[in-house]
């Protein structure tokens, strides 16, 4: 729960079409009981969406501010790998592991962990569109409560986007270089503390996952993604692009998640 002293509003800039905002324009009509979720069909893919995650993490907080003083809660995210293990992203703080959901490959048994966790702003890689057919009245549900839809890249960049968020303090880099090279605290201090809150760097069963999911990707994958956040950065700090778009297509995207470009086709 480093992230409710590391991040604060200020540290992004904003724009969508062209033009400053906010994250309130970015994620409108946040509230208290938004869920947001990351589906993952890429190694360490979900870094492509840092900035998308962190200010949504940010609205988590500011929306109850004693979610960051009396409370000691994780922000209500979930990162949905589909068919394989991508990676841990808990360093993201999305802890503990339930909040990492490893669903087949099937896009209706992904869509049945999205609904059963209630998201309402969802996040999805940049795949093509495919017609499937859901479970009955799934899509239903999923119109029904989500709120926001976006497009993502594990790059980082989408083609032809709406909304470019860039961070403007070098904390806003904290995150994904903690999932690029995990750090194993074997019960010493974590470098990040909450201040009279224990931190799930000390816990032994964040331990015991980041080490269950090293071997989700290889270490010439885990080489390449840092070198590819490191090519979006100017002077340390990285600006990501995003598209919103309808549920639907949201949807239609999900459903090539984790297919090859030929079978989605």
């Amino acid at each position: 729960m480093h992230v409710m002293t590391l991040l604060k509003a200020d540290m992004f800039d904003i724009a969508i079409d062209g033009k400053p905002a906010s994250i309130a324009q970015a994620l409108p009509d946040w509230n208290a009981h938004d869920r947001f979720g990351l589906v993952i069909d890429d190694a360490l893919g979900g870094i492509g969406a840092t900035h998308l995650l962190q200010i949504a993490m940010t609205a988590f907080y500011d929306i109850k501010p004693s979610r960051r003083t009396a409370l000691t809660v994780y922000p209500e995210i979930y990162a949905f790998h589909i068919g394989k293990g991508f990676g841990a992203h808990a360093p993201y703080d999305f802890w503990p592991a339930r909040r990492e959901v490893i669903t087949s490959r099937d896009h209706r048994e992904v869509l049945d962990a999205i609904n059963d966790r209630g998201i309402t702003r969802l996040a999805v890689p940049d795949r093509p569109q495919r017609d499937v057919v859901h479970r009955p009245k799934e899509v239903d549900a999923a119109l029904d409560r989500i709120a926001s839809a976006f497009v993502y890249s594990p790059s980082g960049r989408v083609a032809n986007p709406d909304l470019i968020i860039a961070g403007k303090d070098r904390r806003t880099e904290y995150n994904p270089n903690s999932a690029l090279r995990p750090r194993y605290t074997d019960g010493r201090p974590a470098s990040v503390s909450t201040a009279a809150k224990p931190v799930k760097e000390l816990d032994s069963s964040y331990q015991e996952w980041l080490r269950k999911r090293e071997h989700d990707i290889t270490p010439e994958q885990r080489a390449f993604v840092e070198a590819r956040r490191e090519a979006l950065r100017e002077n340390g700090l990285a600006t990501e692009s995003y598209s919103r778009v309808s549920v639907l297509e949201a949807l239609a995207r999900l459903a090539s998640a984790g297919m090859s470009a030929e079978k989605a086709a």
